[in-house]
């Protein structure tokens, strides 16, 4: 199901034997647009810090109760890696976190041009692969939901508006959408971007760059924030912008073709 990323904002986070906090913000991989970790802000028990929670560590959510069940245990927390996450958080700072939880490393293929070699578990090396990789260890690919909301959208002609949410897939945690407010452009007016329309991202200058006319964004079926976006929307969507519908470019990304 498609869910309003900001409205998972303040859902409690409960370990195996006890509540940790709320969630505070997520970190996304920006080069596949899919959550990779929940910021988490501690409760009394560990007053003032905000730890960062791994998507493959979520249970079941709790959708009515408003929660996340994770499967780790408050000690585990309490003595994970102490990251500030108002700061860039590294691929060195990732590892520490995955060895400490054991979790499996996930980086590998992105859906932009040429993406990235995959990374062997934590049994050393891949065949060919240095051990001293400081400069790789230092790059970051990860950006806060909240650092990212009032970015600038650019069409191919002109200036659309800004981010203001994420529509995300609440089984896989990929991005499926930006909302974009369109502003004094199309007053009261909410349009959704879908990551693969995206040409580029300058994070420097906080400005996004979509493979889409003001026409077509103008012409596109409405969105309504208070509905969730259904199939049928989806379709129609897709079917006004002429893009393969997600099916079809994930039978074509199969084949080896052009998503």
């Amino acid at each position: 199901m498609l869910r309003d990323l900001n409205g998972l904002i303040g859902y409690k986070i409960h370990a195996t034997d006890g509540e940790l906090g709320t969630a505070d913000e997520f970190y996304f991989d920006d080069t596949t647009w899919e959550i990779r970790y929940l910021v988490v802000r501690m409760g009394s028990w560990l007053a003032g810090r905000s730890v960062l929670i791994s998507t493959a560590a979520l249970k079941r959510p709790g959708w009515e109760s408003k929660s996340f069940p994770v499967a780790l245990t408050r000690e585990q927390v309490r003595t994970s890696p102490d990251i500030d996450t108002e700061k860039t958080v590294t691929r060195r700072h990732e590892l520490e976190l995955h060895r400490h939880y054991a979790w499996p490393l996930y980086w590998g293929d992105s859906f932009y041009a040429g993406g990235m070699s995959g990374s062997p578990l934590f049994g050393g090396p891949a065949q060919g692969e240095k051990t001293e990789r400081p400069a790789a260890e230092e790059e970051s690919h990860l950006q806060g939901t909240r650092d990212v909301t009032g970015y600038k959208l650019h069409a191919a002609d002109g200036t659309i508006g800004h981010v203001k949410n994420y529509i995300i897939n609440d089984e896989t945690w990929e991005i499926r959408y930006l909302v974009a407010d369109t502003g004094i452009w199309l007053p009261g007016r909410n349009v959704l971007v879908s990551p693969h329309w995206i040409e580029s991202v300058n994070w420097e200058t906080s400005e996004i760059y979509v493979d889409l006319t003001r026409e077509a964004i103008k012409e596109s079926p409405a969105y309504d924030p208070e509905q969730p976006v259904s199939d049928d929307y989806e379709s129609g969507l897709y079917d006004h912008y002429g893009r393969p519908k997600l099916y079809d470019r994930a039978k074509r990304a199969a084949a080896g073709g052009k998503r």
